[in-house]
């Protein structure tokens, strides 16, 4: 009897164990983030595959310890430290804390819409000439690495992310619930 507990409560333990440890994979992140990423595009015109892209090249698709427990996807420093617990001890960060991945797709779209040595290139250019918006990105100086562009590239068309840009042109949910309200009005 003990020797049949004793090996249930380590199979459950091995199975609570493995699913902790599953990680994202990038369709997985794209499946549950795309959504968040053509809103932001749509209120910002930074297009969905550019925000998408580099979430997904800075946080190993949601799975860096800072994308796991500060929602920072994009590697952003803050001016207040933040701290998180890894195996029972207080780690200091200099990297920015959000309430919600959400959050720091905003922030994100914040710093490369009206940041002076990035702002220019949203008013430049347009959701779909993502290739365009890498390449100045990288030239405003957010990476240092000379291969960053050129790995980002390689995410947006591996996983034709460049698709998402043109959500764009077709009218949000909010904004065909308000369409649709305005013609029932207009029929009466």
């Amino acid at each position: 009897m003990k020797k049949t507990l004793l090996i249930a409560t380590l199979v459950i333990c091995s199975f609570a164990a493995n699913a902790q440890a599953q990680k994202n994979t990038s369709q997985s992140y794209i499946e549950q983030f795309k959504a968040d990423a053509i809103s932001i595009m749509r209120e910002t015109g930074i297009p969905a595959s550019i925000i998408l892209g580099i979430a997904m090249h800075e946080s190993g698709n949601g799975n860096s310890n800072i994308a796991q427990k500060l929602n920072n996807q994009f590697g952003i420093k803050g001016n207040t430290g933040s701290f998180y617990f890894k195996n029972n001890k207080k780690v200091h960060s200099a990297y920015k804390r959000y309430d919600s991945i959400m959050e720091s797709f905003a922030d994100f779209a914040r710093v490369i819409t009206q940041r002076r040595d990035r702002g220019a290139i949203s008013s430049e250019l347009t959701e779909t000439q993502y290739e365009k918006w890498v390449k100045g990105i990288q030239r405003s100086g957010y990476a240092s690495s000379k291969k960053w562009g050129a790995q980002v590239l390689a995410i947006i068309r591996k996983y034709e992310l460049n698709a998402l840009d043109k959500e764009s042109a077709k009218p949000a949910p909010q904004q065909l619930a308000q369409n649709e309200a305005a013609t029932t009005t207009e029929k009466k």
